[in-house]
């Protein structure tokens, strides 16, 4: 029998739900819990899905730990709690090695068996969630990878580690970014509150240009 659980990594604590499957088996809870938390712990702070293969013969278990989705992957790496709602709005400035982390995580649970495959579909997601690369919008990215074989090098030799000085630079960049968005959120939040305004200054006008008019109507009804 297998269950298929969906839990905190390194942190699955006693629900209804699986103490509703394992008790009547004779299951130990405590000690399937442990050795999920065991299993999953590298994978701390992010949702982590796991199956619990039960002999219920002999009630023996083993736990098989998968791959988080890559979105909680990267939600981790860059310390995001979700991903931007607006894809035009970026919300870090990623290294390619960053990305290449992630893939060689993500790599052997992927149905793209070749690695710079794997490599565009993590971008893929990054595209979705607002995250730049080198740069760059990631789906741009992926089109440079394509086209003109860009990060040839690091995606072949795997390469994980962004110096100082890059890490400093995709900074420099993404701050800029981050500036011009915020500005343009600012602008866009003064013209809807000016718009907001203008309606109700229009609304109460009307308002007040209805009762003038029907006040006048009374007046001439008595005489």
């Amino acid at each position: 029998m297998i269950i298929k659980l969906l839990i905190d990594g390194g942190d699955m604590k006693p629900g209804p739900a699986i103490a509703q499957q394992l008790g009547p088996m004779g299951i130990n809870m405590g000690k399937v819990i442990s050795e999920v938390n065991e299993a999953t712990k590298k994978f701390k702070g992010m949702k982590v899905p796991a199956e619990l293969n039960i002999d219920e013969k002999t009630k023996e278990f083993t736990i098989k730990a998968l791959s988080p989705p890559t979105s909680e992957l990267l939600k981790k790496e860059f310390n995001l709690e979700k991903g931007s709602a607006d894809q035009k709005v970026r919300l870090v400035n990623a290294s390619i090695e960053d990305i290449i982390k992630i893939t060689k995580i993500k790599h052997s649970s992927m149905l793209e068996k070749e690695f710079k495959s794997a490599v565009k579909s993590i971008l893929g997601t990054c595209a979705a969630m607002g995250i730049m690369v080198e740069n760059r919008g990631a789906n741009e990215l992926v089109k440079d990878i394509e086209e003109h074989n860009k990060f040839h090098n690091e995606i072949e030799e795997q390469s994980t580690e962004t110096s100082p000085e890059k890490r400093e630079k995709l900074k420099q960049f993404f701050d800029k970014v981050k500036a011009a968005q915020d500005a343009k959120a600012e602008q866009a939040k003064k013209e809807a509150e000016e718009a907001e305004t203008a309606k109700t200054e229009e609304t109460a006008k009307q308002e007040e240009t209805k009762e003038t008019t029907e006040s006048e109507k009374k007046t001439e009804e008595k005489k």
